[in-house]
C-alpha cells in the first residue's frame, strides 16, 4: 500500500544526494546502481537514457528498494539514512528533460546535461513508496 511522503523525506529526496536503487535480477539476486532522484507528486523519479539492467529488471519485476544517506545524526550519533521500499514502473520518453532538471540539483545551475545534441528519449523510472525506514525523522 502506497505511503504518503512526509516533508522530511521529500527534503531528503530533493537534497541532491545520490541514491542507491536495488532491483531484482532474473535469477532473484539483487542488482544495485547509484542514481539521481527527484519527485513528481508522491513518486520518486529517475531518468535513464538507455534500457540498461535496472530498467529491464523493473519491466519484469517492479519490486525495488532505494536507499540514501541524508546527512545529520540521530541522538545516539548514528548517521541518518533513508530506505524506501516500493514498486516501480517505467515510462518511455522524458529522460533527457528529467536529467536536465536533476543536473541543476546535482551538478549546478549552469550545467547542460546530457551533454549531447538530440539525446535519446530514454526512460523514466517512477517509484511508488510502500514503506519508509532507516535512521532519521521519518
Amino acid at each position: 500500500m502506497a505511503v504518503s511522503l512526509p516533508e522530511t523525506v521529500r527534503s531528503a529526496i530533493t537534497s541532491g544526494r545520490h541514491a542507491h536503487l536495488v532491483t531484482v535480477n532474473e535469477d532473484g539476486s539483487p542488482q544495485v546502481t547509484m542514481i539521481w532522484v527527484g519527485l513528481e507528486g508522491d513518486e520518486i523519479v529517475s531518468g535513464h537514457l538507455a534500457k540498461r539492467k535496472k530498467v529491464r529488471n523493473i519491466l519484469r519485476d517492479p519490486r525495488v528498494v532505494l536507499s540514501m544517506e541524508t546527512g545529520g545524526h540521530n541522538d545516539r550519533g548514528l548517521d541518518n539514512y533513508l530506505v524506501v521500499t516500493g514498486r516501480a514502473r517505467v515510462t518511455e520518453g522524458g529522460a533527457a528533460e528529467l536529467l536536465q532538471r536533476l543536473a541543476h540539483v546535482y551538478m549546478g545551475p549552469d550545467v547542460k546535461f546530457p551533454d549531447m545534441e538530440n539525446p535519446p528519449p530514454g526512460y523514466v523510472i517512477h517509484i511508488t513508496p510502500d514503506k519508509l525506514g532507516g535512521v532519521g525523522p521519518w
